[in-house]
């Protein structure tokens, strides 16, 4: 959560003759002029062409209202309180509003916290009066072009006793707090905007001790990207410490969970649970969505990889280089008569393989430790162009203690290695017209349909190639929607003439 999200923070209030008047804002001089020292030069944009929104008619009270003017954000929560006989004609209309930036992205967490601030200053109000006896019956009648806000007006004019003799007798004045001080709401608006900004939360005691504002801002997570089958989840918390009931509501991810391994492919975990494909991809995006699980790419020795800027920071961490070095070693398990495996469970975001044992399973992990001047060199050589089969034949004598699959997992999920895709592009017109042949195929094979026809078989293999030949589809994903090799789906690419291979 950004610090300084909040850039005003503002209490306004309805007047039945001269309409909304802002009370109080938090920096001076944020929402409308000033005569402060410390105010703002200007105001952030212009209030009276807002102002219908920030009071809006009683039927838009008691909800949500926002609005985006001058590139701000104005998140308010209006509330109309009648009360006969208590309020200048029985109604009390005010707004406790919130101004952030209009590309706010977590925008919405705030709103839930004016949603909550209005109800509790509503509720205040109608059991004690918190607000509307604090007015001063004077802030409705300064001069409107004056720009003076009423807790100014508090610093430079002294309440005399023809104010209480007043029409408007239910606007006294109340103040525990000396005169100057801005009151009770004031410092509010004061203690919301530190606390939020600063610390994401507030606890502010008022009126008494059995009353107090509890604020608190709750990240928003954004929506994770689509799951594809050929993606490959990994697990990063153990949730063998979740209890069962925790996860045990969802049938699909309670049967795909002991498969997930870092290794199968969603596709390959819809089959092994015999599940729904597109359940089960729900179920691995619900498990992303709350950090459970990162998505990787299908692992074989055909696949190109290549590091990124960030293999500096492998290059100069000497921490980063110990962690790898214990997670990619091989064996991994047992290293000594008496030592416990090696937990199987691994946080991947830390990648921290932990070993436990005695002094002989230290003095073995020693033994089988890999240097880390070895592991900066595999790194470095891996390029594009290199598949992996080709960079372990190169490379074989460092490999000697080295899981690969464990070495690319480490680089990728640690941001310095990056996945080289494969795809295929017809640049022929026969490729065009072998995608006319297939498409009439297909439909010709639609009767196959909803008779139990497998993937692999033969007839899965007549389902249109031609589709994937755009240079948007990669192999991953050719290969896993087919059900079939990358070997098999390069001849079948031959039959489309011309068709470019290419790495990116």
């Amino acid at each position: 959560m950004p610090t300084r999200m909040i850039k005003s923070i503002f209490f306004t209030r309805f007047h039945p003759e001269k309409g909304s008047r802002v009370l109080h804002q938090v920096p001076e001089g944020s929402i409308t002029p000033s005569a402060s020292p410390s105010a703002l030069k200007q105001p952030l944009f212009h209030f009276p062409s807002v102002s219908d929104y920030i009071i809006p008619r009683q039927e838009f009270c008691d909800r949500l209202v926002t609005t985006c003017t001058n590139r701000y954000r104005v998140v308010g929560y209006p509330v109309c309180i009648k009360g006969e006989g208590k309020y200048y004609r029985n109604e009390f209309i005010f707004n406790f509003a919130l101004v952030l930036d209009e590309d706010a992205a977590d925008w919405g967490s705030y709103a839930s916290v004016v949603r909550k601030l209005g109800r509790l200053l509503r509720a205040l109000e109608e059991q004690g009066g918190f607000l509307s006896r604090e007015e001063d019956l004077r802030m409705f009648e300064d001069d409107e072009d004056d720009g003076l806000s009423w807790k100014e007006l508090g610093q430079t004019e002294s309440q005399t006793d023809d104010d209480d003799e007043r029409e408007d007798r239910h606007f006294n004045t109340w103040r525990s707090e000396p005169s100057g001080s801005g009151g009770k709401v004031y410092a509010l608006c004061e203690m919301i905007l530190e606390d939020l900004n600063n610390y994401c939360e507030c606890m502010i005691p008022i009126v008494d001790d059995s009353n107090t504002i509890n604020l608190k801002l709750f990240p928003t997570h954004l929506p994770p990207a689509p799951i594809f089958a050929w993606h490959v989840p990994l697990l990063t918390i153990d949730l063998s410490s979740f209890s069962s009931t925790t996860i045990s509501s969802d049938l699909t991810l309670t049967r795909i969970l002991p498969y997930i391994d870092g290794t199968r492919s969603v596709s390959h975990l819809s089959q092994l649970a015999d599940t729904d494909l597109s359940l089960t991809r729900k179920a691995v995006q619900h498990l992303v969505y709350y950090g459970c699980v990162i998505l990787l790419d299908i692992f074989h020795f055909n696949a190109i990889y290549a590091p990124t800027a960030e293999i500096y920071d492998f290059i100069t961490d000497q921490s980063l280089q110990e962690e790898c070095a214990r997670y990619v070693r091989i064996p991994h398990i047992s290293l000594a008569h008496g030592a416990r495996d090696e937990r199987k469970t691994l946080a991947a975001r830390n990648v921290l393989a932990e070993d436990g044992g005695n002094e002989a399973a230290a003095v073995d992990a020693d033994r089988y430790r890999v240097p880390k001047e070895h592991l900066v060199k595999l790194y470095t050589s891996l390029k594009q162009g290199l598949t992996l089969r080709n960079w372990v034949l190169e490379n074989f004598e460092l490999l000697t203690c080295v899981d690969v699959r464990r070495f690319i997992t480490f680089g990728v999920i640690k941001g310095f290695l990056y996945r080289v895709h494969k795809y295929a592009i017809a640049t022929s017109s026969s490729g065009v017209a072998g995608f006319e042949e297939e498409k009439r195929r297909e439909v010709l094979m639609k009767p196959l349909e909803g008779e139990g026809r497998a993937y692999g078989s033969d007839a899965s293999r007549e389902l249109p190639l031609a589709r994937y030949l755009d240079g948007l589809h990669s192999f991953d994903e050719i290969c896993t929607e087919l059900r079939m090799n990358e070997r098999d789906v390069l001849e079948r690419v031959k039959g489309f003439g011309e068709v470019q291979i290419i790495h990116r």
